[in-house]
């Protein structure tokens, strides 16, 4: 089975609110198996535009368990804090 992956290019406008996102999201991820592999850090974009400055990787055991967890009704409340507190694009992908 191919693993799947949540990519989240983020702006984050409020950093305050923002934080409680952090803590929050974490553990709900990782009750569908989700392991953060990238979560910020330094960066440079060598081709195209990646808009934003923050990027964000979370590895899970399948595509479906990715999709699973961003539908979950446990991740709706703490996904409506990131989308009033940063822009962001995002992206579900099945990869090796």
């Amino acid at each position: 089975m191919k693993s799947g992956y949540m990519i989240f290019n983020i702006n984050v406008k409020n950093p305050d609110n923002y934080k409680e996102y952090i803590e929050k999201v974490k553990p709900i991820a990782e009750k569908h198996g989700g392991e953060y592999i990238v979560r910020g850090g330094e960066s440079m974009v060598i081709e195209g535009k990646w808009t934003y400055p923050r990027t964000v990787v979370i590895k899970f055991p399948s595509y479906e368990k990715a999709i699973e967890f961003y539908s979950s009704d446990e991740y709706k409340p703490i996904k409506k804090i990131r989308l009033e507190n940063a822009e962001s694009n995002a992206i579900i992908i099945e990869g090796a």
